[in-house]
């Protein structure tokens, strides 16, 4: 799929707006099923008519409606979580790993890995779309469920944490299925495992064909490079980092996300400072719509509800089940201060950079209101040129080539762990990695490949029902958790220690916690190490 595409960017290929775009038509699944029937087509049709059955059921019906349900009932039952810990997210920007091991993976690199994951060709293109069909009010309402999923993302991230295991080589893995099969115990195995194979299949091959798709396409309508070459330098250059792991995937993050983020966000500032007066005309403009005191496009307060909530979800994946993936990775002192890190990098990707992109197109002159039909990243292109000059749209094809790669590497990992729930077989792992490279290659240099993965976004949707049923059962244990960190916070300690130990009724992986003994004497004697941070 080309950036200058007219129907969806990859990010919102990558995360379910094909979902987003079945809810406004008139068809539903059982209907698609049924003239399957009727027609006498073939197992490939009937195939794909079950997967828009289930896409229909999920992405179409219930879901979203569920995350934000869900998302309000955290948020209130965990007493505002995001706005507690809100001063303590910061600290993850010069946190070390608790350990000291060389291989541990410290709790920023985590966070930078989870934001490479997240942010993405929606926070650019999804963003102009939801301006286009709800307003301007739609990025209040996308702020507003942000606010929401950092706490859903909190709970699912502690989860994580909580349930992760070691490795056995100063990294740890764990996730959604960590939790459900320790959490909730070895009879819910199955789920797991239906939880594992949508997290393969959707992410690592599916997604990943879209972002080689995209990177390739990008670097021919800016660059004029043939598919064959930029997708065999992708291909090359993905093997690299897969094959070295997690560590190796969390040292590029660590290197290539600040730099995406920081273009992007100076860009950004550039535009609003150089239309500082016009800035409160737009925040009125952006809460005016969101409320129906002023109209922008035809469907007023629930056309801008609508597009808000669903594009904040699709960007943040609050709720979805990839990003407590990463989060297990991480080498910290609790799994609330994770918990509170990956509530930050959903901060990050909607409030700041999806941000970044509604001042960028409502300050041009560009957007017209109720005008529709002009592709999302046409729109944020047309808008930046028409702000800062030409140049600018090269360092925008720059940011969503970040993007692209920092998903690959991402949805990798995501699959590396699905696998490891299936197998600990070595060579399985080496045939997935090789798999990852060849998908990335056929998606960039033949587009019409991408179609083989239509099952994508239908099994994203049923991995994120499987998850939220996993954090509503275990949402009690969460909040033990989280008790345990504020009470330590109370005692006066300010950085609080997991102990395994006094939880002896959980399934806890104590090797995953080696140091906690360590670092409570340390708290208690006062001695603090340098570079020692973190929440």
């Amino acid at each position: 799929m080309k950036i200058g595409s007219s129907r969806l960017s990859f990010r919102e290929r990558q995360v379910g707006l094909v979902g987003a775009i079945h809810l406004q038509e008139d068809q539903v699944g059982e209907a698609r099923c049924a003239s399957v029937a009727r027609k006498g087509l073939s197992l490939m049709d009937f195939v794909t008519g079950f997967f828009a059955l289930i896409e229909d059921l999920t992405w179409g019906w219930a879901l979203i409606p569920i995350l934000v349900v869900f998302g309000v009932f955290i948020t209130v039952m965990s007493g505002f979580v995001q706005i507690e810990f809100f001063p303590r997210m910061f600290r993850v920007l010069s946190s070390k790993n608790q350990s000291g091991d060389p291989n541990a993976i410290s709790a920023r690199e985590a966070l930078l890995v989870s934001v490479g994951g997240r942010v993405g060709g929606g926070n650019i293109a999804g963003v102009a779309v939801a301006i286009t069909l709800g307003g301007p009010g739609a990025v209040f309402w996308m702020w507003a469920i942000a606010l929401i999923g950092m706490a859903t993302s909190l709970v699912e991230a502690t989860l994580a944490q909580l349930y992760k295991r070691s490795n056995g080589d100063g990294t740890y893995r764990g996730g959604p299925a960590s939790y459900i099969i320790h959490g909730l115990g070895a009879k819910y195995r199955w789920l797991a495992l239906i939880y594992a194979v949508c997290l393969m299949l959707a992410f690592a091959l599916g997604f990943n064909a879209f972002q080689g798709n995209t990177f390739a396409g990008a670097v021919h309508d800016s660059l004029g490079i043939e598919r064959l070459w930029s997708g065999l330098v992708l291909a090359v250059i993905t093997g690299f980092i897969v094959y070295g792991g997690i560590r190796r995937i969390a040292k590029v993050a660590d290197v290539i996300i600040p730099i995406m983020a920081f273009i992007y966000i100076g860009l950004a500032l550039l535009v609003i400072v150089s239309n500082l007066t016009a800035v409160p005309a737009v925040i009125w403009s952006i809460v005016a719509n969101a409320f129906g005191l002023e109209e922008a496009v035809s469907g007023g307060f629930g056309a801008a509800l609508a597009q808000g909530l669903r594009r904040g979800l699709f960007s943040n994946e609050a709720g979805l089940g990839s990003a407590p993936n990463v989060a297990a990775t991480a080498d910290v002192r609790h799994p609330v201060s994770q918990g509170i890190t990956q509530s930050f990098s959903v901060f990050v990707d909607t409030i700041i950079i999806c941000s970044c992109t509604a001042f960028i197109i409502l300050l041009s002159p560009v957007y017209q209101p109720g005008v529709e039909g002009i592709d999302g990243v046409v729109l944020t292109q047309q808008s930046l040129v028409s702000q800062v000059g030409d140049w600018s749209q090269y360092f925008l094809t720059f940011a969503i080539l970040l993007f692209a790669f920092s998903s690959i590497i991402y949805n990798y990992y995501l699959g590396e762990t699905a696998l490891k729930v299936m197998t600990s077989q070595a060579v399985a792992l080496h045939a997935l990695r090789l798999a990852i490279v060849v998908v990335v290659f056929l998606g960039a240099t033949a587009p019409g490949a991408t179609a083989v993965f239509f099952f994508s976004d239908p099994l994203m949707g049923l991995l994120a029902v499987v998850n939220l049923m996993a954090i509503i059962m275990l949402f009690p244990v969460a909040l033990r958790v989280l008790d345990d960190f504020r009470s330590q916070l109370k005692s006066g300690t300010a950085r609080p220690v997991f102990q395994p130990a006094a939880f002896p009724d959980l399934d806890l992986d104590s090797s995953a916690w080696p140091h906690a003994r360590r670092l409570a004497e340390e708290d208690r004697a006062g001695g603090i190490r340098l570079g020692d941070v973190g929440v």
